[in-house]
């Protein structure tokens, strides 16, 4: 991919604004886009400015980078990076972008570039000497069928030779591109072929509506009497007929086998009374829990025993995460976590104040290593901004008492790891280091913390 860069500091105009409804129109682009997300709308704002002024200049890009809340940097990787952003002056009437690729290639794209090469200048991206026209070779334009093509604006032609491309040179020059109607130029209607049809030319053949409406007119016309002349005719011998031969049933046997039984046809064309039906029938044998698990081994392959689910002993050797030893597996096991996760701190009454609760393995509420608590204030600070706290462990926080960041920026290493016993995964407030995180938010909230960390709190 080649180098693309701004245009030259002579060529920058000192400032950009949006007009009326293009402010507007970039604001609903703004919206389209969740809190926190606005900068996704660099890319159509780019096209709303490039479409105001012609070309995206650098005042344009740092505008909309500014709108966005994001550095000039992240604007100027987007406007250089995509080839759509045309980065230095254009054609003021009309700039004339060439598809190159293969099919439009094979169709005479080049003697199309030749025509603007004589017609506007021998380089692209130069306009002519009025600054009215400018044009470019590009990658596919995605009309293949209908090569060789050009795109002006946001306009497509295809079909395109050498003097009708002149022609619309020309037009756009005078300020008439408007007159020229876009798409095919050699009257091709979207992207059929130039001779017209050649499939598809019925919808009989992929409309059941339509078999189904000419069947049903076929089989009313046999229905009806011949005319009088054609009966009295004698009849045409039987090799003069050209049409189909209807299926005939006179070779089938009439036996009282199941496989020749009308009575067994879908749709049936022999009518059984529903008594008959019923009496001929064999009841399905009822279900038996104890009958089905007498099952012989070789005809199943496998005891399959229908009282229940066979519970599997674990292998001795399975691996087992740490936090999840000596607990059950399966539903047991969810089970006794759902109780574990929303159980009470334990208190003194409930398990040994130095060693805490033996059966939940969490530390006592009056072991001396306890962070200090605090009645909830009025105003409880926002645990959740410090990174690894999620509403279940501010929830946990909160019935320990605490409530703010002080308290957090304020715990030593003992106090640290108490609280880590009340933590489905331990280690995580070292690992992501809370008691910084708390500091900064407590000294400056969340602009301190971008100051610190550059980045805003997740």
């Amino acid at each position: 991919m080649s180098v693309r860069r701004l245009a030259e500091a002579s060529l920058q105009p000192a400032s950009f604004a949006f007009n009326r409804a293009n402010a507007a129109a970039a604001m609903q682009w703004i919206n389209k886009y969740p809190k926190g997300r606005e900068q996704s709308a660099i890319i159509p704002l780019l096209m709303l400015a490039q479409e105001q002024e012609g070309w995206v200049t650098k005042a344009a890009i740092e505008t909309i980078s500014d709108m966005l809340g994001m550095p000039y940097i992240r604007g100027l990787e987007v406007a250089t990076f995509y080839t759509q952003y045309q980065l230095n002056p254009v054609g003021t009437r009309a700039h004339i972008q060439i598809c190159g690729t293969t099919p439009c290639m094979l169709r005479g794209s080049e003697a199309l570039m030749d025509l603007c090469r004589s017609k506007i200048h021998h380089d692209q991206f130069h306009t002519n000497d009025k600054g009215t026209l400018s044009w470019e070779e590009v990658e596919c334009l995605g009309a293949c069928v209908n090569a060789p093509m050009v795109m002006i604006f946001k306009d497509t032609f295809e079909d395109l030779t050498p003097e009708r491309l002149a022609e619309i040179i020309d037009l756009y020059d005078a300020g008439k591109g408007a007159s020229v109607t876009a798409g095919p130029q050699n009257g091709r209607i979207t992207s059929e072929p130039i001779t017209g049809l050649t499939t598809l030319k019925s919808e009989k053949a992929i409309l059941k509506t339509t078999r189904d409406r000419d069947a049903k007119a076929a089989a009313k016309a046999a229905r009806e009497p011949a005319p009088a002349a054609i009966v009295a005719a004698p009849a045409a011998p039987a090799q003069a007929s050209a049409g189909p031969v209807a299926p005939s049933k006179a070779s089938k046997p009439k036996t009282d086998a199941p496989e020749t039984s009308p009575a067994l046809e879908t749709p049936s064309p022999a009518k059984v009374a529903p008594e008959t039906e019923k009496a001929a029938s064999v009841r399905a044998p009822r279900h038996s829990a104890a009958n089905a698990n007498k099952a012989a081994p070789e005809v199943e392959k496998v005891l399959k025993q229908r009282s229940g689910p066979i519970v599997k002993a674990e292998p001795a050797a399975a691996f087992k995460a740490p936090e999840a030893k000596g607990t059950k597996l399966g539903a047991a096991g969810k089970t006794a976590a759902a109780k574990t996760t929303n159980a009470k701190p334990t208190s003194a009454k409930t398990g040994n104040a130095k060693t805490g609760n033996a059966k939940t393995g969490k530390p006592s509420l009056e072991d001396k290593n306890r962070p200090a608590g605090i009645a909830r204030p009025a105003l409880v600070d926002d645990l959740k901004l410090i990174s690894g706290v999620g509403p279940k462990i501010e929830g946990i926080l909160h019935s320990l008492g605490i409530f703010t960041y002080a308290q957090v920026a304020s715990w030593k290493k003992a106090e640290r790891e108490w609280v880590d016993g009340y933590l489905s995964f331990h280690g995580r407030i070292e690992r992501e280091d809370w008691v910084k995180q708390a500091k900064a938010l407590a000294k400056g909230g969340v602009a301190e913390y971008i100051r610190v960390f550059g980045k805003k709190p997740v």
